[in-house]
């Protein structure tokens, strides 16, 4: 059976769309706040990352082990994550459970924030925190984009830091949820086996309280092109390996040259049979390589990242910058028959999967405020030519860029 697109505001604003199936055999559901470290204040920077782990811990009416314990009830598979732009709760299961699954999503984005959950939570933060600063690539990605887009909050790290969780008082949090986990802040995705109609009328009865408060717009990026280079270079004596990741502009989530922006950082540096895997990888250079592209509102950025003996860092940088600069004119047409194939493949397994379509639908609708569907979205991508691939390269070069480097200390 066909896959309909469906939607219904709510009269305090809380919106609800919807991919619905028939045919599927399953149901899934996700609550998308507008809310992440951007919008964060420097004072707060964590806020909303510690709030997805205080969802998890009960209402004024259910505790946390009730609410988990319901979850496994129904068989549902649940979670939640928070990123630099969006906070997401979401859960799939059989379609007799639906409904069930909908209201306890619903009931915990509501949560007590208790003090003494608050307390414990903050230390599971900070053990989180001390865990990443262990990931070489955790500690350069912060420290580059912290760099590449100061002073804006864009450069925020979603966990927060050390400092800033230690010093966070739950007053802070509930201020912060008040203003932000609003209902005209949220939207509800559906997709799969779901009664559209009655699945609004449920929503309503749990969510129709919810209040509009009207949050802020977020501001602006500051411009970045045309700027000199900025290296961050860092030690840690723990690390035996020298890395090396670099950040430069890209097209912004309403950009329609995010589309080819993505496909030039797949022909750069996917994780095989790339540009810089088989310059970097697969000649012994490097053990890891590889690029991305990541679109934001109102910005977007590439990164470049590589792992490998520490002497021979300088050497691996010199290769990615020549891979770079010989990128746009080395493109053919192979080069897109092999993405196009990727795509489509990849668009038609997510495709056949309720969670991925909800995902996708929820991401798409927080970040632009309107519906593409797949479908169109994988025909636009098929008709990217190379003069776009060549135009986008000019228009937003990987160079120069934010460069970070780590090296053991030995090397300082």
């Amino acid at each position: 059976m066909p896959i309909e697109f469906q939607q219904r505001v709510l009269p305090n604003g809380l919106t609800v769309i919807a991919e619905t199936d028939r045919g599927a055999a399953t149901a899934s559901a996700g609550f998308f706040v507008k809310t992440g470290a951007r919008d964060e204040e420097p004072v707060v920077m964590g806020v909303s990352h510690f709030l997805e782990h205080m969802m998890f811990k009960g209402t004024e009416g259910i505790t946390a082990e009730q609410l988990n314990r319901a979850f496994d009830e129904i068989g549902a598979k649940n979670n939640a994550y928070t990123s630099s732009e969006m906070t997401c709760f979401y859960a799939s299961s059989l379609p007799e459970h639906a409904s069930r699954s909908v209201e306890l999503l619903a009931r915990m984005m509501r949560p007590a924030l208790r003090q003494a959950d608050f307390d414990t939570e903050k230390s599971v933060i900070l053990e989180e925190i001390a865990m990443y600063k262990d990931n070489p690539f955790w500690v350069l990605f912060e420290s580059v984009t912290d760099r590449h887009y100061a002073p804006h909050p864009l450069g925020h790290r979603v966990l927060g830091t050390t400092e800033t969780i230690t010093e966070l008082k739950s007053g802070q949090m509930r201020t912060y949820f008040d203003r932000r986990y609003s209902a005209d802040n949220t939207t509800v995705a559906l997709a799969g086996k779901f009664d559209f109609d009655r699945a609004c009328d449920e929503i309503s009865a749990l969510c129709g309280g919810w209040v509009r408060t009207n949050p802020a717009k977020r501001v602006s990026p500051v411009a970045r092109y045309g700027q000199a280079a900025v290296e961050v270079k860092l030690t840690d004596a723990k690390v035996a390996r020298g890395y090396l990741l670099g950040m430069a502009p890209a097209p912004a989530a309403d950009d329609d040259r995010r589309y080819a922006a993505a496909m030039l950082a797949q022909i750069l540096g996917s994780p095989d049979n790339s540009r810089l895997h088989w310059a970097l990888v697969e000649s012994g250079l490097a053990e890891d390589a590889q690029a991305g592209f990541d679109a934001h509102d109102g910005a977007g950025d590439y990164y470049v990242f590589a792992a490998g003996e520490p002497g021979r860092i300088p050497e691996i940088r010199a290769v990615i910058e020549r891979e770079i600069s010989n990128l746009a004119q080395s493109l053919n047409d192979d080069d897109l028959d092999r993405l196009r194939n990727k795509v489509r493949t990849a668009a038609t397994v997510g495709g056949e999967r309720p969670g991925d379509r909800m995902q996708r639908l929820g991401r798409t609708w927080t970040a632009l405020g309107r519906y593409e569907s797949l479908d169109d979205e994988v025909d636009r991508i098929g008709k990217i030519t190379l003069a776009e691939l060549r135009e986008v390269a000019e228009a937003f070069p990987l160079m120069p860029a934010t460069l970070g480097m780590l090296t053991p200390e030995s090397q300082a």
